[in-house]
């Protein structure tokens, strides 16, 4: 599995490269189109990226002012990133998949289309319970180590 990850992670940047060597030694003249394409997509990433940091702090602001906590404005700000993030990394793959995580719609938890702000059921306690006098409970039994 590692192998596969250090495959990947090597692959992917030799891909690119190969793909822009290729597109930018063209007959026609399309290395400065090749140029001018990068300098756009990285500028285009770093807007999305200050886009989202701005979008994600008022909506959430918006959302502690209700009194709820909007899961919503985590995850459209994350994939904004992460599509930010892809387009300042140089190369068409790249920014062909950040193009599809932008466009891509994603399926919203049921929590989040019930309108309720977390999934319905107990929540964990903050704190240990103890009994009613003010005593902890103590569980007894047996420990051995084999």
């Amino acid at each position: 599995m590692r192998l596969v990850i250090l495959a990947i992670l090597m692959g992917f940047p030799l891909m690119e490269g190969a793909l822009l060597f290729k597109l930018a030694s063209g007959d026609h003249g399309s290395g400065a189109w090749v140029l001018a394409w990068l300098v756009f997509a990285a500028i285009a990433g770093v807007v999305l990226i200050k886009q989202a940091r701005f979008s994600l702090v008022s909506r959430l602001a918006q959302a502690l002012s209700q009194g709820q906590f909007s899961i919503s404005a985590l995850v459209d700000s994350f994939r904004t990133v992460i599509a930010g993030l892809l387009l300042i990394f140089p190369g068409f793959i790249s920014d062909v998949m950040a193009l599809a995580i932008l466009l891509i719609p994603i399926r919203e938890p049921a929590f989040a289309r019930s309108g309720s702000s977390r999934p319905q059921g107990r929540a964990a306690p903050s704190r240990p319970s103890t009994a009613a006098d003010g005593e902890r409970s103590v569980i007894e039994g047996e420990f051995r180590r084999d």
